[in-house]
């Protein structure tokens, strides 16, 4: 289930090795989140990627979960939908020994890094 209906769908994920996942994600350019981030400029919003993180992670591990820190946020470049709706997301999950959930994550359209995070999830 998708926190935001429509605003993304998942093309495919693959795991090209252990506990590495990279999904191909398309993003909706004409969903109504756009309308105001921003009018005539549309900007993907940093949290929507960030909570595209975490469903994705909940797809592979088949688990809901519940963020507790995120680490080493960097936004790096602006995702315009129109121009590049198109993402990389790769990213490795690990467990740590309390049993919560870590991944690593970069985001890319073509070479262009647009995110780096470090997230800790809570099994729900």
């Amino acid at each position: 289930m998708t926190l935001l209906p429509d605003f993304y769908h998942v093309e495919h994920i693959r795991s090209p090795s252990n506990n590495v996942y990279v999904a191909e994600v398309h993003l909706n350019p004409s969903h109504a989140i756009f309308d105001g981030h921003f009018p005539g400029n549309p900007v993907a919003p940093g949290v929507c990627m960030m909570q595209i993180v975490k469903e994705l992670t909940e797809t592979v591990e088949q688990k809901t979960l519940f963020l507790m820190r995120a680490t080493n946020v960097k936004f790096m470049a602006l995702i315009n939908p129109e121009r590049n709706p198109v993402l990389q997301f790769a990213f490795e999950i690990s467990y740590d020994n309390e049993g919560q959930v870590k991944v690593k994550n970069t985001t890319t359209f073509g070479e262009t890094m647009a995110l780096k995070l470090t997230h800790t999830y809570r099994v729900v």
